[in-house]
């Protein structure tokens, strides 16, 4: 697992995770306090950077970040080890930078069998997503949505980067009939052409200033 968190850090920054027992800097926190206490101001200082305000839209842009940070570590693990972190929400820690996106911290990863990824994932996600439905009224379809999106975001990435087969084969099990996030839109993959994916249900972010449409957005498809 060690080699695998070493290796995604050169994929991107949304597959970079620091692990140990040390964290890489003051202010870090499990996330379990985000979607606590700090989800209202941490809502609305993403409504400020995107210009949307501290409403739906920032808390639906908000879930969908976090979302593709956990996809993208978990789904690089699966593929490079064929093992993946505990990624619960009290397992994992962080903090906002002044500028940036949210930073990650695993004080002990453990080790998972890739099939409970989405187990793990969405389970972290299931507590989030309370606190935005309570707190703002996002829809549960809004939230599952964005999390298939955030799944197969981190799988377009992987494929271009790394050999991903086995991150495949977690993600279209997921978006299956029977599958976890069955319903939340149509999964295509081919070999050596890559992935595609209709969401059947909309991020809201083409109401940020500017903001436009998602490639995967229902409302781009129509």
């Amino acid at each position: 697992m060690d080699d695998a968190l070493v290796q995604l850090a050169s994929v991107g920054p949304f597959f970079t995770v620091p692990y140990g027992k040390e964290p890489p800097g003051p202010g870090f926190r499990p996330l379990t306090a985000l979607y606590g206490e700090h989800l209202a101001p941490y809502t609305a200082e993403v409504g400020r950077r995107i210009g949307s305000g501290p409403g739906r839209v920032a808390a639906s842009t908000a879930q969908l970040g976090i979302a593709s940070r956990l996809w993208s570590i978990g789904l690089g693990c699966a593929a490079l080890a064929g093992r993946v972190p505990d990624l619960a929400a009290d397992r994992v820690w962080w903090r906002l930078p002044g500028a940036g996106s949210l930073e990650l911290w695993l004080p002990e990863p453990g080790e998972l069998p890739a099939e409970q990824l989405g187990e793990s994932v969405l389970g972290n996600l299931a507590l989030l997503d309370a606190g935005l439905r309570q707190r703002y009224g996002v829809s549960p379809k809004v939230l599952r949505g964005n999390a298939a999106s955030g799944l197969v975001g981190a799988l377009r990435v992987l494929i271009d980067r790394i050999p991903a087969g086995r991150a495949v084969g977690l993600a279209a099990a997921l978006l299956a009939d029977g599958g976890a996030l069955a319903g939340t839109g149509t999964f295509v993959h081919e070999d050596g052409l890559g992935v595609a994916f209709v969401r059947r249900s909309c991020c809201l972010y083409y109401r940020v200033p500017g903001g436009g449409f998602c490639g995967d957005c229902v409302l781009r498809t129509r």
